[in-house]
Order: structure tokens, then C-alpha cells, then sequence
């Protein structure tokens, strides 16, 4: 079976063409199209196991922002992500918030974490 997709690595964005064993566990078994290494290497792990990052956001308790973007600090699989958006979903937090802060440790039991992308304040503070 042959699968085209648009490489999403760089700027590039290299139309390519996998060709896929199928079965149990599909194998990529040749690729092309790709202007770099990086496009096959990509191409292989969205047919086998697809990774995406998750951006959202949290509400904050007494912050000068009532929310705060959040995103996962490393790429998880494609078929766990309704249950990283339920944890985010279910998360509160009080102000102050850094960014880097961790808001959620081992999301959903994964190696990966929710990671404050802003400051939030507390409301009425002033820090210039």
C-alpha cells in the first residue's frame, strides 16, 4: 500500500510517499519525496506510531489572567491524547504561575509532563 503525507519537520514541507507493509504492526518499507533523512525518520514513526505535542490551557484561581497556556514538554503517542486533554481539563490552579512550572507530572501515567507557557500573576500584583 502506498501513503502520501506532507512532511511537517521544516519549512520544506517535502510531499512524500511511503510505501507500507501492511499487517498486525504496519512497517515502512520505503520512502520518498524527501529533501533529508529527517523526512523518512518522520514519515516512519506517523505510519507506525503517530506523536503529537498538546498546547491548551488551565484555569487559574486569584490571577491577574484567568488562564494560563500550558503545552506537554516532550511528543506523546496520537491514541493517548484524550486522556492528556481530560487531565488538563480537570486541572486548577493558584496564582502565581511561572512559565516552565510544572502544572501536571506524568500526565496520564506517560513520561511526559504540562508545562506553564506564561506567568500568571496574582491579581492586584504589580511586578514590572
Amino acid at each position: 500500500m502506498r501513503k502520501e503525507l506532507i512532511c511537517v519537520i521544516c519549512p520544506n514541507g517535502c510531499q512524500l510517499q511511503a510505501e507500507i507493509q501492511e499487517g498486525a504492526q504496519p512497517a515502512v518499507t520505503d520512502v520518498t519525496g524527501n529533501l533529508c533523512d529527517k523526512g523518512t525518520e518522520w514519515a516512519k514513526q506517523e505510519i507506525v506510531n503517530p506523536m503529537r505535542t498538546i498546547a491548551s490551557s488551565v484555569l487559574v484561581e486569584g490571577g491577574d489572567f484567568p488562564m494560563v497556556s500550558v503545552r506537554t514538554d516532550s511528543p506523546i503517542s496520537l491514541k493517548n491524547i484524550f486522556d492528556v486533554i481530560k487531565e488538563i481539563k480537570m486541572a486548577r490552579l493558584k496564582a502565581p504561575v511561572r512559565i516552565g512550572d510544572i502544572v501536571i507530572e506524568k500526565v496520564a501515567g506517560l513520561d511526559c509532563n504540562i508545562i506553564a507557557t506564561r506567568n500568571v500573576q496574582k491579581a492586584g500584583s504589580f511586578n514590572p
